[in-house]
């Protein structure tokens, strides 16, 4: 098993959220919409949009070593998802220093349509 496969085997919250691997270059994730992803309007919530983004950004940051923290990130919504959408998150290192990281990962519907856009920065330690 990849470390990218064993850091997400690893990983409860998207375990739960249905997150699986689809490839590792580009660090790419992918999930369905299912009703527990739903907010009271019927569509995907902010919220797992933001955590399929965010666990692609976790994983993307971390794999290089050393331990990154994440201390920014923003999520622009473009699209709405609902009930049975394949999301798609691939992440892109736009950035990478001694001490600083930046990070883009794009979620997209199965119809190409852009659902969101997240930035992130983490800060890179050697230790927890």
């Amino acid at each position: 098993m990849s470390r990218a496969a064993q850091m997400l085997d690893d990983d409860a919250f998207a375990k739960d959220l249905g997150v699986e691997l689809v490839s590792e270059d580009p660090l790419t994730l992918q999930m369905v919409v299912a009703d527990r992803h739903l907010n009271f309007l019927g569509v995907g919530h902010g919220g797992m949009l933001f955590s399929l983004a965010d666990v692609a950004f976790g994983l993307a940051s971390n794999l290089p070593g050393p331990v990154a923290f994440a201390v920014d990130t923003h999520l622009v919504l473009t699209a709405g998802s609902h009930k049975g959408d394949v999301l798609t998150a691939v992440v892109e290192e736009l950035a990478r220093g001694k001490t600083l990281a930046t990070y883009r990962v794009l979620l997209k519907r199965q119809d190409g349509r852009l659902a969101g856009n997240f930035t992130g920065t983490v800060s890179l330690k050697s230790t927890v």
